[in-house]
């Protein structure tokens, strides 16, 4: 075990001090759900005058939680972008044959994304409340909405890292993006699950990001729904994809 945390603890502070000093893997970063966050609440703040559109805390805070979980995910992403990276360069394959305890190789690529995230979602977080998010969640149910998206960051962080280390190379980042992005952008965004109509509506509904969506906007709103099924799902993809990361894993190394 303490060799797992050696290695983990390694591969983390390497994967932050790498985003820290580099401008091209940090402004994206936090770029993106900034400009999420401006297009989707500033521009389509009139979507709150729709009828039967109910989220009392007002349009700011519901997108807010939107681009809140949304930076989590594709904080994961960025993380498969730099197991990629680190492949191509052969530093991953170096670290491979040195490391101890291979299995915290992964655990460290996780623990830079989260480290990672919470710059990125202390930054969206301040900005909403610059531009007049109202808050009616308590202290716990605050607490509540990040272990939320701590969850979403690490399922997103495992299938990328997963992906990364089954094709070894920079040209995956689409396959390491694109199944995350259609899962959240299938999601309700705009509006309550309630408003949506047709085919969208029926995706949205099984959707299992729609869950953890509602779940953390009920979490702020101070009107909690669905919060133990979020839980539930956050928590058996973690599991899935822990058992997928690790097949990743095991087959860079026998690629050597």
């Amino acid at each position: 075990m303490r060799r797992f945390w050696f290695v983990a603890r390694g591969v983390a502070w390497r994967s932050i001090h790498n985003t820290l000093v580099s401008p091209a893997i940090l402004v994206p970063s936090i770029a993106f759900p900034l400009f999420f966050l401006a297009a989707f609440a500033g521009g389509l703040s009139k979507i709150a005058q729709v009828p039967d559109f109910n989220y009392p805390p007002g349009y700011t805070a519901f997108q807010f939680v939107f681009v809140f979980l949304q930076s989590a995910a594709f904080g994961g992403v960025f993380t498969g972008f730099a197991v990629a990276r680190d492949f191509d360069s052969g530093f991953a394959r170096r670290l491979l044959l040195t490391a101890p305890q291979r299995s915290g190789i992964v655990a460290g690529y996780c623990g830079g994304a989260l480290a990672r995230w919470f710059v990125t979602g202390s930054v969206v977080t301040i900005a909403a409340l610059l531009a007049g998010m109202h808050v009616p969640a308590d202290g716990s149910e605050l607490v509540g909405m990040l272990a939320l998206g701590i969850l979403a960051n690490t399922v997103s962080a495992l299938w990328a890292c997963g992906v990364a280390m089954f094709l070894r190379t920079e040209q995956a980042g689409a396959l390491i993006q694109m199944p995350v992005f259609v899962v959240i952008f299938l999601a309700p965004i705009y509006v309550p699950l309630s408003l949506l109509t047709g085919w969208i509506h029926s995706v949205a509904s099984v959707n299992p990001a729609t869950f953890v969506l509602e779940a953390a906007r009920g979490l702020l709103a101070n009107s909690p729904v669905d919060v133990l099924l979020a839980f539930a799902l956050l928590g058996g993809g973690i599991a899935v994809m822990a058992f997928w990361a690790r097949r990743g894993l095991a087959s860079a190394e026998r690629a050597g």
